[in-house]
């Protein structure tokens, strides 16, 4: 038994190293409004269906509240808020994005999810700095693939530019 739990810890090792190498360049694509998005795959946890959201008081506009992921509470954001855009209802391919935002599970509810595009670094360009006190610290920069662009996110930056709280301290301030 313990031969098996070296190889296993071993293969896990390769494919952790393999997975690196297969998440560079790629981003989740997802659709908020009429525009196309993308986030490092890398910061991706997993993709759920909408779910309950508890509101939570005095939290800022985009903080649609917090979702209990399996034993694990999580602040969910809504991105159509976070970039001004009229609230909608949800539908069917309506889902939350979990990614990692500083060591800490956030939800990002997004209209829907289109795919995982392979953009490479020179395909990349930085976002225009038009409007420096505005939602461009948010953008890691955009994207070119094919004929389309794709806004890229800083996921580290979609909290007004701070990082969450600690997992403790927002999930205390949610049961609270």
């Amino acid at each position: 038994m313990e031969e098996n739990k070296g190889k296993d810890a071993l293969e896990d090792d390769f494919l952790d190293e393999d997975d690196e190498d297969t998440q560079k360049d790629k981003f989740l694509t997802f659709r908020v409004g009429d525009e196309d998005y993308g986030i490092e795959i890398r910061r991706v946890t997993e993709i759920i269906g909408i779910q309950k959201i508890t509101a939570v008081p005095d939290m800022p506009e985009f903080v649609k509240g917090v979702i209990n992921l399996r034993g694990k509470v999580i602040p969910v954001l809504d991105m159509r808020r976070r970039f001004s855009l009229e609230d909608r209802d949800y539908d069917e391919r309506t889902c939350i994005v979990v990614v990692d935002v500083a060591e800490a599970a956030v939800g990002l509810v997004v209209d829907t999810v289109n795919e995982v595009a392979d953009i490479p670094e020179e395909q990349i360009e930085p976002a225009p700095e038009i409007n420096k006190g505005g939602n461009n610290l948010m953008i890691q920069g955009l994207g070119k693939v094919g004929e389309e662009v794709k806004i890229l996110l800083d996921v580290n930056k979609l909290l007004n530019g701070q990082t969450p709280e600690a997992p403790g301290g927002t999930e205390q301030a949610a049961v609270a």
